[in-house]
């Protein structure tokens, strides 16, 4: 299944676009044995929907703000900057970019777990994937290795479910995560 890497068919197919058409097929290829296995299906789902308009990091900020005090007014000024920062960029990326969803008319999902909004803007980068990343870059706290690796391993497992849910191309989530990370590294002087 090759995909048209821009909304334009007419995008040149060669050179480094078809190196990375190449591997984004190449990595579709490797989700198939398990799409369509129920348990994975759900749990991509339930990825997915965490990630969904910040789900998951407005639940983490949350818990880290239940006290008063000066980490409260950090954990709010956290998701704040990490939310209006990743949703700027990630929308202006994708308006320059226009890159096309992958096709999805033989995706085999079952029908377990929550519902999958359906992505409605363009493809590169996976927004979900650049606020999960952007939002662990910017949670993460000097010293916490093991609250830091759990940030960045929710991140990843949101930019997996992208995948598996044939919402994105391996490299929108490469983006995501390459652009969200340098993103939250530049903005978490604000927090």
């Amino acid at each position: 299944m090759t995909v048209p890497a821009y909304a334009s068919d007419e995008a040149p197919r060669s050179g480094f676009l078809a190196v990375v058409n190449t591997v984004d097929d190449a990595v579709d290829r490797l989700f198939e044995p398990i799409r369509g296995r129920p348990s994975f299906d759900a749990a991509a789902k339930v990825v997915t929907g965490l990630g969904d308009h910040g789900v998951l990091w407005t639940g983490i900020s949350a818990w880290r703000a239940r006290r008063s005090g000066p980490t409260r007014a950090q954990a709010v000024r956290a998701l704040g900057v990490a939310g209006v920062s990743s949703s700027l960029v990630n929308a202006g990326i994708k308006r320059v970019v226009g890159r096309e969803r992958p096709d999805r008319s033989d995706l085999r999902i079952s029908n377990v777990g929550v519902p999958v909004r359906e992505p409605s803007t363009s493809s590169f980068p996976s927004g979900h994937t650049l606020a999960a990343f952007c939002s662990a870059a910017v949670l993460s706290r000097p010293g916490d290795r093991a609250g830091n690796a759990l940030l960045y391993s929710a991140a990843g497992l949101i930019g997996l479910s992208r995948v598996h849910l044939r919402a994105h191309h391996a490299s929108d989530v490469v983006g995501g995560m390459v652009i969200g990370t340098a993103l939250g590294l530049a903005v978490r002087r604000f927090r």
